[in-house]
């Protein structure tokens, strides 16, 4: 019993490093995106999230447990992102069913990934222009 105990306790730790240090230094690459969510009193938060296309789209998607950005989407759906160094406004829309699994499914993770995130539910946001 203490054994199992100190791997389920290892494990959360390394989950919590792993998301800690995710959020902190927030990597950049060429298949990211900063995304810009507002406060109810209209602050800014900046946060860098993989960019994912499906059927011609702009998705991004909340994969680890730390989702503060995604739930302020969801309360004010008018964003900004850089895109190929342009900032834009666009329209967060979640999705689910059918263009949920098809985004899942055109963009997979990798299960060493999931297992160092803590096997988060993924949930997806379409971001549409907006004129």
């Amino acid at each position: 019993m203490k054994i199992a105990a100190i791997v389920v306790v290892a494990y959360v730790g390394l989950v919590g490093l792993f998301e800690s240090g995710m959020g902190y230094f927030q990597p950049t690459n060429a298949s990211t995106l900063v995304i810009t969510s507002f406060d109810a009193d209209g602050t800014a938060h900046d946060r860098v999230v993989s960019r994912l296309e499906s059927n011609g789209q702009i998705y991004v998607a909340a994969n680890h447990w730390p989702r503060a950005w995604y739930k302020r989407v969801l309360a004010n759906p008018d964003v900004q992102v850089v895109l190929e160094s342009e900032k834009e406004d666009r329209r967060a829309v979640p999705v689910d069913g059918e263009e949920h699994d098809q985004v899942n499914s055109d963009n997979g993770l990798p299960f060493l990934f999931r297992v160092v995130t803590g096997f988060p539910p993924r949930y997806f946001v379409r971001l549409d222009p907006r004129s």
